[in-house]
């Protein structure tokens, strides 16, 4: 990937499992609102290393994170949560984790594509105690 290869302005086109994804990370039902199918435009200022990476909600609401691949950042999720995060660049994609989930971006035919899966949690309880 070039150096600006992430540079440009992307309007939302189309999502996938969106409402089943927030529900899963905990977004508030008025965010999950406010995100489905409105046009999100996400604006991306690369140089080298360094991002600025800006997501304009309707309404006049905006998220920016700004980051350099490879060193901790602070940053913010869509939902308003503040977290340290280092964003990694993997085979020409962004890989971030966010608090609840795992994010890649990455340009394929010159458009922004964003996947975000949920990190797993698995909890076990120890069996001695339930033995009487």
């Amino acid at each position: 990937q070039g150096n600006m290869a992430f540079t440009g302005k992307y309007e939302f086109e189309g999502d996938e499992n969106y409402d089943d994804f927030v529900k899963k990370i905990g977004l508030p039902s008025e965010k999950i609102e406010m995100g489905r199918n409105c046009k999100i435009v996400t604006e991306v200022v690369q140089n080298g290393n360094d991002f600025t990476w800006t997501q304009h909600f309707p309404g006049g609401h905006t998220t920016t994170n700004t980051f350099t691949i490879g060193k901790e950042a602070d940053m913010e999720t869509m939902g308003g949560k503040k977290f340290k995060a280092t964003v990694k660049m993997e085979d020409g994609k962004i890989v971030a984790d966010f608090p609840n989930y795992h994010h890649t971006a990455e340009i394929c035919g010159g458009k922004l594509v964003e996947v975000s899966s949920q990190i797993s949690r698995l909890v076990y309880k120890n069996q001695q105690t339930n033995q009487q």
